[in-house]
């Protein structure tokens, strides 16, 4: 009994503690991302865009994706970095200009917590907007070779320039000890021993800007805008955590230049990747 006792004692001496803990936890900022294939696809304007003439595309199956700046904006007129920014990723010169880290990029897959910050450290105010500098993609797609159809799995590198030592799709190894600017991508079929890389055309990656007439991004920035349904409002007095989802539009977001006008993604008969932007964004919150 005197051993049941001071067990009991020992329990409820636990309890203020526990309490404690969870009645301090601080409310936070939460984001996470969905691919969302039959989201309006749009151009660099932000208006709805069909496939080029002489192009074809494909919707691809999302694994994962990176992203290396998001800012929230109070309103249309916000340029670019006056916003409050709360996330940027870590940059380095080891490749000569400077560079995402792609070594310490954060890569998620759909529904995963990207970035979890206190909501203290996010300025109180309404944010109409988002922006989301993207940076790398990981996707299967569909391939054809001498008649037969094939699915790989495809890394692209969206942001503005990316240092890379080597990295894998699979068991296919890419080295590549240097920078790659915007467009460059890497290939490989899946369960089946066939890889290549490339680059597609300067200039030629899609960044839907709803507000370029009013806030400009930088060249090549791969800096995505979305408008929220209704502001986003930070008081600074939250007692519950807001989570946002940022839903990109992947509605046949991987597009290339046909050699065989048939819809078929053919490398073998010279058809080259032209463009792997992302088409849209609608950011949305849950508080």
């Amino acid at each position: 009994m005197k051993k049941v006792y001071i067990l009991l004692l020992l329990v409820a001496a636990a309890i203020p503690f526990f309490s404690c803990s969870e009645d301090t936890s601080e409310p936070m900022l939460i984001v996470k991302f969905k691919f969302d294939p039959n989201q309006v696809r749009l151009n660099n304007l932000g208006e709805p865009s069909t496939v080029a003439a002489g192009n074809a595309a494909q919707s691809p199956i999302f694994n994962t994706i990176g992203s290396h700046y998001i800012e929230l904006a109070p309103n249309a007129n916000t340029q670019i970095g006056n916003g409050t920014i709360i996330y940027h990723g870590a940059e380095t010169t080891l490749g000569g200009a400077n560079a995402i880290d792609f070594s310490k990029e954060k890569i998620v897959a759909q529904d995963e917590v990207f970035m979890k910050i206190p909501l203290s450290q996010v300025a109180a105010g309404n944010y109409e907007w988002i922006r989301v500098s993207l940076a790398y993609q990981n996707y299967q797609i569909n391939v054809r070779s001498n008649g037969v159809d094939y699915a790989g799995t495809l890394a692209s590198f969206v942001g503005f320039n990316t240092y890379l030592t080597s990295f894998n799709i699979g068991n296919s190894i890419f080295p590549v000890d240097g920078n790659r600017e915007q467009g460059y991508w890497a290939f490989a079929l899946n369960n089946q021993p066939y890889s290549s890389s490339g680059q597609a055309p300067a200039g030629s990656t899609t960044v839907p800007n709803p507000l370029h007439a009013t806030s400009g991004i930088p060249l090549k920035s791969c800096v995505v805008t979305g408008k929220f349904a209704t502001p986003l409002a930070i008081t600074g007095n939250e007692s519950n955590d807001v989570t946002v989802t940022l839903s990109l539009s992947i509605n046949n977001s991987f597009e290339w230049h046909e050699v065989n006008a048939d819809g078929k993604f053919e490398p073998s008969a010279g058809e080259n990747v032209v463009d792997m932007g992302l088409r849209g964004l609608i950011p949305s919150y849950v508080k």
